[in-house]
């Protein structure tokens, strides 16, 4: 089988000859640490390390669904090993210098109020040709002879207005003026939907993938009647394009703890959840009792496993095991792979993966295990 084939016929619970293979990626500083216990120097990058580990393609081809012509990306104080950035998102914070991953110090966002609102959402036109590349036709040709599974981008109807304005701040806001929250979130939904219509005509798509990351490890940043409220018809619309297009699995990412609204975004039409966060509370197994074959999962490998030890890692396969063989689940770990997993337990980790997605015996070694 294809890789676009065996992806068609696990998320339609169909036989397939072997699981899909994915992971989901890796911290920057894991890669430093790997080098250092014996992968190759030269994998440094997602690429690399999908190719060199031997990962199933995916592929995807989107027009621009967000905002254009970003802000200018300028430092505005030095303060010796940290650094007060303006970024091409509009968010001024105080970052380190080295690039060290962390969580920025936000200071002031885009959007505080209906009048910054009024000169931001001109970078949100819906007729601006540069929504989609010049090469648009070219590029849905080529996608239309590939043998690996093809993604759409549905992008993000709370992450991003939160990113634009700050959590704190849209969480007031959702009560002190709703009215413009809901004017913002409707105004990317009509967004969405009509760029996307060129997209789905021209390219046959095996999912849409969105992104929200809106839960924290014990539950959602908005209340599920909030979310039922304000999210859920927009994203049925956004669903519904792609379901009159032949495209019925749709996903959005989101870390942290989703038991809450899980159940929300499969009313709405959003029916596989990824990355499905262990640790958070998220879990396929629990998910798939609560929900039946109406859940698709992605993800879903506790990472702390990995850190813990193979005798544990062996343990949360033998636990995802039966919803494997059930259909509608592809496992990878529940997020990028943290630093301190060791090398070898993550080299461990694949081929045993990859047993119980059903390689052949000949198949299961992975470069450099011992």
């Amino acid at each position: 089988m294809t890789p676009r084939e065996r992806w068609r016929r696990v998320f339609h619970y169909q036989t397939v000859d072997r699981i899909p293979h994915y992971e989901f990626g890796y911290w920057s500083e894991t890669y430093k640490e790997w080098h250092k216990q014996g992968l190759p120097k030269e994998i440094d990058n997602e690429a690399k390390a999908n190719r060199f580990f031997g990962f199933d393609p995916r592929g995807g081809a989107s027009p621009n669904i967000g905002w254009l012509y970003g802000f200018e990306h300028k430092v505005l104080e030095d303060k010796g090993d940290k650094i007060i950035v303006q970024g091409s998102d509009g968010v001024i914070s105080e970052v380190f210098k080295d690039g060290t991953s962390t969580i920025p110090h936000y200071i002031k966002f885009p959007i505080e109020n209906r009048e910054d609102w009024e000169r931001f959402k001109d970078r949100l036109r819906i007729d601006d040709e540069a929504r989609y590349p010049k090469n648009w036709d070219q590029i849905a040709e080529r996608l239309r002879h590939v043998d690996h599974p093809i993604g759409v981008n549905v992008g993000s109807l709370y992450g991003w207005p939160r990113n634009w304005i700050g959590f704190e701040n849209i969480s007031l806001m959702l009560y002190d003026d709703y009215a413009l929250v809901e004017e913002i979130v409707e105004t990317i939904c009509e967004l969405i939907v009509h760029t996307l219509q060129r997209a789905l005509r021209t390219v046959e798509y095996d999912y849409g993938a969105g992104w929200e990351d809106m839960c924290f490890n014990n539950g959602p940043m908005i209340s599920p009647a909030m979310f039922k409220k304000l999210l859920v018809p927009r994203y049925k619309r956004i669903a519904d394009l792609l379901h009159r297009h032949g495209v019925d699995v749709i996903y959005t990412d989101c870390d942290g703890n989703i038991n809450d609204v899980a159940g929300l975004w499969l009313e709405a039409g959003y029916n596989c959840m990824f990355p499905i966060e262990v640790r958070a509370g998220s879990d396929p197994v629990k998910l798939r009792k609560r929900f039946g074959k109406d859940i698709l999962l992605l993800g879903g490998v506790d990472k702390m496993a990995l850190i813990r030890g193979k005798s544990d890692i062996l343990k949360e396969l033998k636990r995802l095991s039966p919803v494997v063989e059930e259909g509608g689940f592809i496992p990878h770990v529940d997020h990028r792979v943290p630093p301190d997993v060791p090398y070898e337990n993550y080299l461990y980790y694949l081929r045993e993966k990859k047993a119980m997605l059903g390689f052949r015996t000949d198949e299961l070694d992975i470069p450099g295990i011992t």
